[in-house]
């Protein structure tokens, strides 16, 4: 495997960009090396500045659920653009994909399109506080939410502790009204409120986060914060921009039949083009501007081609059963045949699994919040992860960060992997 190109472009992009990436976990610090500089994309590979090609796994972190490059997407944008770029103004397009989002999406009757999942999130917290009054707002350590000052909040040294920025340039300001509980906690959100009363406007979380590697919600927890909220009149805000339209039609709210007051939204809906959108109850969707007060705006907010992308993945989602069906599979055989190889070198792991969504850790504890993701053997990881570079599959660059799986895996491209995996342990381990 040559990587010159990639080395040069990468040496020249740290003269002009910050760290030489556009997104810092881009830069491979967190597995050595230097970033693969991808060319162009189809169906399950991704080839290199150096021609390489490779297996992928992260299907742009998402949005790629049939795969890159799909003739369908790719139909719907050239004809989209054969009208214009960006108009600034409403099309019939913007109306249709809402439509189809209140359709699909349980907690959804309203929405709005933004341009990212930061945006999203951002907004949500702001009709949030603008519909109940309240200032304060509880996430979830480990939990991304995009990098909003409100969301980049360190844990304290408790879970009734206010958070301390976690980045320069947050103030302390911002950082005194987001209040912080470890996942999967029903207590640590009881104390939080009681120690709070009356001054919480939302609670904040991925379902089934994936930005601490994957971790699946313990049986009854999400059930009890939608309890917990009603009875407190905090609003539940589900991040699903990862596991909106994946995990189900209708997002995780669909597969675990928990149903919160509002949803942030992005990837799948854009086709892999940049695109977000935050929905929920009428009543308080109608708080956004220009129905009510609350004011959030975008000049390229639904826009044109962006549109033309999601609305053909989800009406080939929405249509379309049998995808959820392959995916799920797809993603049992290919765990299955991870598990299999470390059980067979009786290595200590723990994979998370759901869907088409997994994460492989080095640890022998169970992985329930980030408290015991941290406690996961990164060096190793970034062994591993090389190992699979090297044998030509990408996988994310970070233990921390959940793997996305596409109906473009074949049986022959699982077998692949499976080959590639066990090598890559035996490399990895010195087995």
């Amino acid at each position: 495997m040559q990587i010159n190109k990639s080395k040069s472009l990468f040496e020249k992009a740290q003269d002009f960009i910050p760290g030489g990436v556009n997104s810092p976990v881009r830069a491979f610090r967190a597995v050595g090396g230097n970033p693969i500089f991808i060319e162009r994309a189809e169906g399950a590979h991704i080839y290199d500045a150096d021609g390489n090609s490779y297996i992928e796994l992260i299907n742009s972190w998402g949005p790629m659920i049939l795969g890159h490059n799909h003739p369908m997407i790719k139909e719907a944008v050239i004809k989209a653009m054969e009208n214009g770029t960006s108009f600034g103004a409403p099309t019939a397009r913007e109306v249709e994909i809402a439509e189809l989002i209140t359709k699909m999406v349980p907690s959804v009757e309203k929405v709005r399109m933004v341009n990212s999942g930061t945006e999203a999130t951002m907004s949500a917290i702001r009709v949030a506080r603008g519909y109940t009054g309240r200032d304060k707002f509880i996430k979830m350590e480990g939990h991304y939410h995009g990098h909003g000052d409100s969301f980049l909040i360190a844990a304290g040294s408790g879970a009734i502790t206010m958070g301390n920025p976690d980045s320069p340039g947050v103030t302390k300001g911002t950082a005194k009204d987001t209040l912080l509980a470890p996942y999967n906690d029903l207590e640590a959100i009881e104390q939080l409120i009681s120690a709070n009363k009356g001054e919480i406007a939302a609670l904040i979380l991925e379902p089934v986060p994936g930005n601490m590697g994957l971790v699946l919600p313990k049986a009854g927890y999400l059930e009890g914060l939608r309890k917990i909220c009603d009875r407190e009149g905090i609003v539940l805000i589900f991040d699903e921009v990862m596991t909106g339209f994946r995990l189900a039609k209708g997002g995780a709210q669909e597969r675990f039949g928990v149903v919160p007051d509002m949803t942030t939204l992005g990837k799948i809906i854009g086709g892999g083009m940049p695109v977000g959108a935050y929905g929920g109850k009428k009543e308080i969707m109608e708080f956004v501007s220009p129905a009510g007060p609350v004011y959030q705006a975008g000049t390229l907010s639904g826009n044109p081609i962006a549109m033309a992308a999601g609305l053909a993945m989800l009406k080939h989602l929405d249509s379309n059963d049998e995808v959820y069906k392959e995916l799920d599979a797809i993603g049992g055989k290919l765990v299955k045949g991870i598990k299999s190889s470390l059980l067979k070198y009786q290595l200590d792991f723990s994979i998370n699994h759901v869907g088409s969504m997994y994460s492989l850790f080095f640890t022998n504890q169970e992985i329930v919040d980030f408290e015991t993701a941290k406690q996961s053997d990164t060096a190793v990881f970034g062994k591993y992860f090389q190992a699979m570079l090297q044998r030509g599959v990408y996988l994310a660059p970070s233990q921390f960060e959940s793997l996305f799986l596409s109906t473009a895996l074949t049986d022959h491209l699982i077998e692949q992997i499976l080959t590639a995996h066990e090598e890559s342990l035996i490399q990895a381990l010195g087995l």
